[in-house]
């Protein structure tokens, strides 16, 4: 096997120095780049080559690679060579820092290396540097000499560096390989259920396979997916794993269960990718990049940090990072990236693998087979990958910004009429809703001529930032505007069948123009395609058939599912045929409602959970419950909670678990997945309603979508993510083999056949169709179980 190096890949690891500095990002795309290229390439006349490949298999740490790049011009003649290299930003060219410069001339000078190693007869080289500043396409050229023993020594420079790290990646890897061939299961036994997940993941990476995989609450998910990924590691199936996550409190869990692992004596480098927003110092928030120390030198101070940390480190976690960026005057977030070239796990959020915008570039630039993913709780990534996928821009700030851009003409003049200009094409192509007497309306064709004074708003906005401004308000708001623009155009690159343009009035009557995407599994299948395998996993993955279509969509996935391994007569599930919580019903539900809760709370001192669709319906609920039962201990959900209010109501329930609790929560919100209420922390809970989303234009427009497809539009669109948060929501009660309780789901509709068929195997759900017949079902369950 043959690894392989681009030139500017290496050239950039290795001479990479000074600041760390957004302002030096180019706005240009790489088709931009590229049809600049053929242009300059096309002005030269006969003997001039363009795009010539070049290669060198050399042998770094025993371990054989391939380093290979193109010459963008090349000018042969008979003992000498001119060699171009064309580079193409909007920045003025005597801005670009020294730093920049020496990347330029680095990758140049390791081409004439390149070149003349294969033409030995070839004994020095006119270097060319054509710099091309854009959109004026300004050029600057410059030239420099160099002979074949100079470029062979700064060649041989660059190996050197580079084999430094490479050894200290590969030791890292050997030693992992060793301890993974010797790690054992870290439990005395498996679970029911482990052991068959277990070697299912592992055979998916052996065979290069995307497999959904569905394992009950409690199952020990977590363990059952990273430990046959690491024993792949061992015997070099695999050389990297991305785990996963839609929540903290699931990373949380990945990094628990890493600890775990190390305690047996595996060796293993992981990190914990942090949001930006979370990890970085609050010292460091307000301040321009030019002003931030520990963004400027970054580059200079980060190798010794790596180091430390790699010798000093094995789970590399929030803190730890933010530990050794301290101590290195380092971005934290930047930093976290940086370690996780030399880690063997990294746990991160979704969007690291599947948002076009915030992708990790550095390990999914191109595909590799050594990758794997491990994704967790994967039903959440439905509607998260929707969102990615999706973009508007609103007429909201348009205003405030055309106001604010009128001071200081002399610089804000251009960038005063952009906006004027944007604004005019905003409303004349959102005229539509007007003309119509409508709020909103659904375009399946985008809106090419508004497209287009994106592009030009984005252009002009990026001239306007690259300069200094005193006003720093407008340069915040700008920039904020700007993030927009971006999204928007990025995502209008995918547009196809699958999306539809929509205009609309929001709740505070500004009007929206939104990309949506209705189907984004063809993204999220090329995401995958970027690692050998996939491992997508939960406890709700029903109807299995569902999600492999709108998770990826391809044929060859596989699919695998296990039974719980508790016993299964330690739950009682109840359908009360007699709540009817349809919109129309719910005030005649509310007191049914509470007078089962009180049936369940009554019949045994405990700690309960009762789940409802809507915080309005919640509240009205609650307020039902603490009028009629005031002495009954009563916590509730907010609409915003801090992590330590979050886990400030999970802890009341770990506590005095002989006396009487009732939580109320929303169903789908934070309570109702991810949370782990084990014993007699947790002995019953009552669903409200089947969880629907509630009717929109957007779930009309999935459902319009899927029914031509399959005919199953309401299913897609409705029934099936409904169903999926009151799964969750009854996950919270059963944790291990010794936990005991009742789950009440109190809607008619429960009892219907069309979502029985989407019941998990292990549910056997008894109807009951009046409230006395519910009080003795769950007073029979507790005197059995005495």
């Amino acid at each position: 096997m043959i690894n392989k190096i681009g030139v500017r890949e290496l050239v950039e690891f290795t001479l990479r120095s000074g600041d760390l500095n957004s302002k030096l990002n180019s706005n240009n795309t790489a088709q931009q780049g590229a049809k600049i290229h053929r242009k300059l390439q096309k002005k030269h006349g006969k003997g001039y080559q363009a795009e010539v490949p070049l290669s060198k298999n050399i042998k770094m740490n025993n371990i054989n690679f391939k380093i290979d790049g193109r010459i963008d011009g090349l000018i042969l003649k008979k003992h000498q060579a001119e060699i171009e290299e064309i580079k193409t930003s909007d920045i003025i060219f005597e801005d670009l820092p020294n730093s920049i410069l020496q990347l330029y001339w680095g990758q140049v000078q390791a081409y004439a290396y390149l070149l003349m190693d294969a033409n030995p007869e070839i004994k020095k080289a006119k270097l060319k540097l054509t710099y091309v500043q854009t959109p004026n396409e300004q050029i600057t050229v410059k030239f420099k000499e160099i002979s074949q023993a100079e470029a062979k020594h700064f060649f041989q420079s660059l190996i050197n560096e580079y084999e430094e790290w490479l050894k200290l990646r590969s030791d890292i890897i050997d030693k992992r390989n060793k301890s993974a061939q010797l790690m054992k299961f870290p439990f005395t036994k498996f679970r029911k259920g482990q052991r068959e997940l277990s070697v299912a993941v592992y055979k998916t990476i052996a065979f290069n396979k995307h497999l959904f995989a569905q394992a009950p609450t409690g199952t020990g998910k977590t363990i059952s997916t990273l430990f046959p990924a690491i024993k792949g590691m061992g015997e070099k199936l695999c050389n990297r794993i991305f785990y996963l996550t839609a929540k903290q409190s699931t990373q949380n869990i990945a990094e628990n269960t890493m600890n775990l692992m190390a305690n047996k004596d595996l060796y293993i480098k992981s990190i914990t990718i942090t949001s930006k927003e979370k990890i970085t110092f609050d010292e460091e928030k307000d301040l321009k990049p030019e002003d931030n120390p520990y963004m400027v030198g970054y580059y200079d101070r980060l190798k010794p940090a790596i180091k430390e940390v790699l010798g000093n480190e094995n789970q590399i976690t929030r803190d730890v990072v933010q530990k050794y960026a301290k101590k290195y005057m380092l971005d934290p977030f930047e930093f976290s990236l940086d370690l996780s070239l030399f880690c063997d796990v990294i746990i991160c959020d979704y969007n690291y693998l599947f948002d076009p915008q915030v992708y990790l570039q550095r390990f999914f630039a191109v595909e590799d087979s050594n990758n794997v993913f491990l994704i967790d709780e994967a039903h959440n990534l439905v509607d998260r990958s929707r969102d990615m996928y999706s973009a508007e821009l609103s007429d909201s700030k348009l205003n405030k910004l055309i106001k604010i851009s009128k001071n200081n003409p002399d610089i804000n003049d251009k960038l005063h009429r952009a906006l004027k200009s944007f604004n005019q094409s905003f409303h004349i192509n959102t005229k539509v809703l007007k003309d119509n007497n409508v709020d909103q309306i659904n375009v399946t064709e985008p809106l090419d001529a508004f497209n287009k004074q994106v592009n030009k708003l984005v252009d002009k906005m990026h001239d306007w930032l690259k300069k200094d401004h005193p006003e720093d308000k407008l340069n915040d708001e700008i920039l904020e505007y700007y993030f927009k623009l971006l999204h928007y155009q990025k995502i209008n690159e995918y547009y196809d069948d699958t999306y539809t343009t929509r205009i609309y009035h929001d709740y505070n009557n500004n009007i929206t123009i939104k990309l949506f995407c209705m189907d984004p599994s063809p993204h999220l299948s090329e995401s995958l395609q970027l690692g050998g395998s996939a491992i997508l996993f939960s406890a709700t993955l029903s109807p299995m058939n569902y999600y492999q279509r709108v998770l990826g969509h391809e044929d060859n996935s596989l699919a695998f599912e296990i039974e719980s391994p508790f016993p299964i007569n330690n739950q009682q599930l109840i359908s009360t045929n007699y709540i009817e919580t349809t919109y129309k019903q719910r005030n005649n539900s509310i007191n049914l409602i509470i007078e089962s809760i009180y049936d369940m709370i009554n019949s045994k001192n405990g700690h309960y959970i009762i789940f409802a669709p809507s915080n309005k319906y919640l509240s009205m609920i609650v307020k039902a419950f603490t009028t009629r039962y005031p002495n009954i201990k009563i916590i509730m959900q907010q609409s915003s909670m801090e992590d330590k209010e979050r886990q400030a109501f999970i802890n009341q329930f770990k506590n005095n678990q002989t006396e009487t609790l009732v939580g109320f929560a929303l169903l789908g919100g934070i309570f109702s997945e991810g949370i782990d209420l084990k014993y007699d922390d947790l002995i019953g809970v009552g669903i409200v309603s089947v969880g629907l989303p509630r009717l929109s234009a957007e779930n009309n427009l999935i459902r319009d979508y899927f029914d031509k497809e399959n005919g199953q539009g309401f299913e897609y669109a409705y029934q099936l993510p409904g169903l999926n948060n009151v799964m969750q929501a009854a996950g919270r009660l059963i944790r291990t083999n010794h936990d005991l309780g009742n789950i009440i789901l109190m809607d008619r509709r429960f009892s219907k056949q069309r979502y029985q068929k989407f019941f998990p195997n292990n549910w056997n759900v008894k109807i009951s169709y009046n409230k006395n017949n519910t009080k003795t079902l769950i007073d029979n369950f507790w005197n059995n179980k005495k």
